[in-house]
């Protein structure tokens, strides 16, 4: 396998999407709606715009007061919808507890729901994209070989397992009502090892891995001393180890600007 870190990966994907987009007659355009103002999804927010000014995309952010009533917010996710201007658009989660997210979330067209979270969507969801993807680029050999995944979001978990499943690998789902002796157990004989639960320190010198093996740190969380931790404790004695940050977060973003690069292509 390769060791290209995610880096010097994401950097190389949008140079070629720079690169593409520069000879379109227009800049592929997608739209972010956003209630709220919560710090973690201002911080995502600004990347993904930072993102798509970096390989020549137009990102337009839609913000809405925290109080928005969900009828109005319906109205306007309808509108963007229908802008034949906008090849895609994502809604910010989480959305204000008085706000019905799959109702929302429904509104979005599948040809323009490039999150991919709807079943109805053309796309794969960001995240499990960009590490399917990314192991893909190393040369990851996926047949035949067994992968962990913890955590079961429909975000993040269920998809990923599902698209593991369709590379011909034998998926084990595992969850916080997972015996420990069983985790530790499925753990071992891991080939790849996907976390996303946001719990620090899930994985750490407690159990045994197969120096082969691939751990994905999709968790992130920030602890008493200020600072982002994965799930996983750095430094394991495994093959290969996702870092966090700089890890999967990247993956995600860029197959974001991927799939609003398909949807652009499908829409002309």
């Amino acid at each position: 396998m390769l060791t290209t870190s995610i880096k010097e990966y994401v950097s190389g994907i949008k140079s070629s999407l720079k690169e593409e987009i520069e000879g379109l007659s227009r800049k592929p355009r997608f739209a972010i709606v956003k209630v709220g103002h919560d710090v973690g999804s201002d911080s995502y927010v600004k990347g993904k715009v930072r993102d798509a000014g970096e390989v020549g995309m137009e990102a337009v952010v839609h913000q809405y007061d925290e109080n928005v009533a969900e009828d109005e917010l319906a109205r306007e996710v309808e509108t963007i919808a229908l802008d034949r201007s906008v090849d895609g658009m994502i809604v910010q989660l989480p959305l204000p507890r008085h706000i019905d997210e799959g109702r929302i979330l429904s509104l979005i067209p599948p040809k323009k729901d490039i999150d991919g979270f709807s079943p109805l969507s053309r796309f794969v969801p960001c995240t499990p994209k960009g590490i399917v993807d990314y192991l893909d680029f190393l040369g990851f050999p996926f047949k035949g070989l067994n992968a962990v995944v913890i955590g079961r979001s429909n975000i993040v978990g269920k998809p990923l397992a599902k698209l593991l499943l369709s590379r011909d690998m034998n998926v084990t789902v595992l969850h916080s009502k997972t015996k420990e002796e069983d985790r530790s157990f499925y753990i071992a004989h891991a080939d790849l090892l996907c976390l996303a639960t946001g719990k620090a320190g899930l994985a750490d010198a407690r159990y045994s891995y197969k120096p082969s093996a691939v751990i994905v740190d999709v968790g992130i969380s920030r602890g008493s001393d200020g600072r982002l931790h994965g799930d996983a404790v750095p430094g394991l004695p495994v093959y290969l180890q996702t870092p966090v940050p700089g890890g999967v977060g990247l993956l995600t973003r860029v197959s974001l600007l991927r799939n609003v690069m398909e949807a652009y292509r499908h829409g002309i």
